[in-house]
């Protein structure tokens, strides 16, 4: 039949009304905007019915083009999984993987896995996003999200791929020039480098310590919303901050910083998480089992189905 639309064309849609640009689709697609527009106004036509609204700096999706956009994301699922189904290949990893995770973690962590990961099997097309924000992740069609900290979408599927903790350091010279807090509450009366990550509450420190888990309220006169610079900021002396083992074991191995309340920590595993419609792909479950490996052994690792 003439009158149904291209899968590409439904995949081309489906980028529009996440990036609710045609220029920004037209980046990430490698094309020109013309051609993108061009190719939404004949799936117009095809289905006979105007999917998005258009103004000189962003479009954005009408009612029948959001009822468009849901069953669009079925069938392309749908198609994805018959491919992987039928595939004399189950085993290797192949197509795009669209992964996101935190900024810091994924520059020093996943970034170097995927580079291996991709010398490995060159069929595999990889797009990595460093996101300090809460991510939808069918939403936004991404594979999968290496996340540090709780996974609380019941929808998603989360497996544990390294264990990890969050402890409190400082610099030698700010404890020199303000004190040592010797009780979790005293962190109040103290300059805090507060990071908002993710989803975590900005400025609420739940640790667990002797007497289970504690809250306090810390605040100081630095924030940000990236780890890396909060942890430059510890280094150069203005406050205790609250960062992943994996981020400053090196600086508290060098003595440049200094760990605060030892006997308090806050669980932050590290879990890889997808949706339920790829438990069975070959590149995410692959990926998940390399990246396992690769923050395990600190190594490059083998993966075997």
């Amino acid at each position: 039949m003439n009158n149904l639309p291209l899968l590409d064309d439904l995949r081309l849609f489906c980028i529009v009304v996440h990036k609710c640009s045609f220029i920004a689709s037209a980046t990430e697609l490698g094309t020109s905007p013309a051609f993108v527009s061009k190719r939404i106004a004949l799936l117009e036509r095809t289905l006979q019915v105007r999917l998005l609204h258009r103004t000189t700096r962003r479009v954005s999706v009408t009612e029948d083009g959001e009822t468009v956009y849901q069953w669009a994301q079925r069938i392309l699922e749908d198609v994805g999984q018959m491919t992987e189904a039928v595939s004399t290949a189950k085993t290797t990893p192949r197509g795009l993987l669209r992964i996101c995770t935190s900024s810091g973690f994924g520059r020093n962590r996943v970034a170097p896995a995927m580079s291996e990961l991709a010398l490995r099997y060159p069929s595999l097309k990889i797009q990595l996003e460093l996101l300090d924000r809460s991510v939808d992740l069918i939403g936004e069609g991404f594979d999968l999200d290496i996340r540090i900290g709780a996974v609380r979408e019941p929808n998603l599927i989360a497996r544990r791929i390294a264990a990890n903790s969050r402890i409190l350091c400082a610099a030698p010279a700010y404890l020199a020039a303000h004190g040592t807090p010797v009780a979790l509450a005293d962190l109040a009366q103290h300059r805090c480098i507060v990071i908002r990550e993710r989803d975590e509450a900005f400025g609420l420190w739940r640790l667990t310590g002797p007497q289970g888990i504690e809250t306090v309220k810390v605040g100081g006169y630095l924030s940000a919303n990236n780890g890396e610079i909060v942890h430059r900021w510890a280094l150069d002396g203005h406050g205790i901050i609250l960062r992943s083992i994996w981020d400053v074991g090196p600086s508290i191995e060098t003595g440049d910083l200094v760990r605060v309340l030892p006997a308090y920590r806050q669980e932050a595993e590290v879990w890889a998480v997808y949706p339920s419609r790829l438990s069975s792909s070959a590149k995410v479950r692959i990926c998940v089992r390399f990246l396992e490996q690769w923050l395990n052994d600190g190594s490059s690792p083998s993966v075997a189905d």
